[in-house]
């Protein structure tokens, strides 16, 4: 597959009768090196996806890497103290690599945010690709990706192959105080008229929207499909009404916390299904 991620899922004969689910972590937004990261509902959020022996899906930001030389957005009180060295990319890396290294084997997907592009353009390495480098050496298969494209969720059902076509995109722009980005979801369905899932970060909010679609068959057969929108969470908390970083100078408000469970099952009709369920 050319420019298309695959996700292989297990799935037993008669999956109707023995209860069959499987469960993948969409994730987002982690900011793992920030000060202001969760670590703690992180690994909550980790250790329940060993323990469901779930895939962990992250789609962008899995970094902040804004304390370079090189990033005006700098802060030294936003980095945790044990990376407040000359060779901070190098730590950032490392340190990761050990923190996420019991999660290594469920570590499937990770895809580039603009935190990550943006560092890798001011400071030429590729963070996030040096980081998933290090979860191979310890047994992970993870796949990387730019800041949008494609994953294939993709099961053997009784014989015949089903597929759940996500499309990601990491998000750009504000996100909106009052629409929290919703309005994103209708552009976003216009041009992607073949997406089962549409997954999005970027502007550390929390919804779920579905888009029902009259869909013609070439032999004149009507029938309805359900296309839904996930906006993924974060996992950094910045809000501090006595603060002075830029997130408490703009007079931002906070912001919900968490990733969510993509819950994979199959229907009545034999059908791969899913459901979301937010974290």
């Amino acid at each position: 597959m050319n420019e298309v991620s695959l996700l292989t899922v297990d799935v037993p004969d008669k999956p109707t009768e023995n209860d069959w689910e499987q469960y993948i972590l969409l994730s987002s937004d982690w900011h793992w090196d920030n000060n202001h990261c969760d670590l703690k509902l992180l690994r909550r959020d980790l250790d329940a996806a060993v323990k469901k022996d779930a895939p962990i899906m992250a789609f962008g930001d899995l970094f902040c890497l804004m304390q370079g030389r090189y990033d005006p957005r700098r802060s030294r009180c936003g980095m945790r103290p044990s990376l407040d060295h000359d060779n901070y990319l190098d730590r950032v890396v490392g340190q990761a690599s050990d923190w996420f290294a019991p999660y290594a084997e469920h570590l499937a997907f990770a895809s580039r945010g603009n935190h990550e592009i943006s560092n890798q353009r001011n400071n030429d390495t590729d963070v996030l690709e040096r980081f998933c480098d290090r979860m191979k050496f310890q047994g992970s298969s993870v796949q990387t990706g730019g800041i949008g494209g494609w994953v294939f969720i993709r099961a053997m059902i009784n014989g015949k192959s089903q597929t759940l076509k996500l499309n990601f995109h990491h998000g750009a722009g504000g996100g909106g105080a009052v629409t929290k980005g919703v309005p994103k979801s209708a552009q976003r369905a216009a041009y992607l008229p073949q997406a089962d899932i549409i997954v999005g970060g970027h502007i550390h909010q929390r919804w779920q929207v579905s888009i029902t679609q009259d869909v013609v068959s070439n032999k004149g057969r009507r029938s309805l499909r359900e296309q839904t929108h996930i906006c993924l969470p974060t996992y950094k908390q910045e809000y501090d009404p006595t603060g002075y970083d830029f997130h408490n100078l703009n007079e931002r408000a906070p912001k919900p916390t968490g990733g969510c469970w993509l819950r994979l099952y199959i229907n009545q009709e034999g059908k791969l299904s899913y459901a979301p369920i937010f974290t």
